[in-house]
């Protein structure tokens, strides 16, 4: 194959893969997500900002924080603030069972990453989902603010609420809680 030839294949190929990419959805929210459980619904956050999974370690109480910091706790020597997801979303408390857990997880704050541990009823799986299987979060009106919520996914038979972690905690709740740290 010629010189000329072999340039006018490779154009051919990256003008194929360049419209394949510019048709993908802008949003293509493709990828792996660590579903678990909040009464009994499935939220999901993406792998990637998943530090690690622990069980249950003794949460040290903080006086004068916002209701849903259950506090922190050491793990390896890091101290770790913890918010106790079920309180932050407005949810009941109920007591902790041998199935709840702490996703550590990285969130990007204004004096860079900051690790925190978010408490839930139960961690499922983790679930690779595709972008055309997730829904934009539904629009309630200008009172109910759905910003934290990256999509609806439809996978397994239910739907799971992808949270964006960046977003759970608004700016100042994020600089308060990593000043815990």
């Amino acid at each position: 194959m010629s010189e000329t030839a072999q340039g006018t294949a490779a154009d051919a190929a990256g003008k194929k893969i360049m419209a394949e990419i510019s048709n993908m959805p802008a949003n293509d929210l493709t990828g792996k997500y660590l579903t678990f459980k909040l009464l009994g619904e499935e939220y999901g956050l993406e792998i990637l900002k998943v530090r690690e999974i622990i069980g249950l370690l003794p949460i040290t109480n903080l006086p004068k924080t916002p209701s849903f910091v259950r506090g922190v706790i050491n793990l390896r020597g890091k101290v770790i603030p913890v918010i106790d997801l079920r309180l932050k979303f407005d949810m009941e408390a109920t007591a902790d069972t041998d199935q709840t857990c702490i996703i550590v997880v990285d969130v990007k704050g204004t004096s860079g990453n900051v690790q925190i541990g978010i408490l839930v009823d139960s961690v499922s799986e983790v679930l690779d989902i595709k972008g055309q299987d997730i829904e934009d979060a539904p629009s309630f009106g200008t009172n109910v603010d759905t910003a934290f919520i990256l999509g609806m996914a439809k996978a397994k038979g239910s739907v799971k609420i992808l949270l964006n972690i960046e977003k759970v905690l608004s700016s100042s709740e994020l600089e308060h809680v990593s000043s815990l740290a």
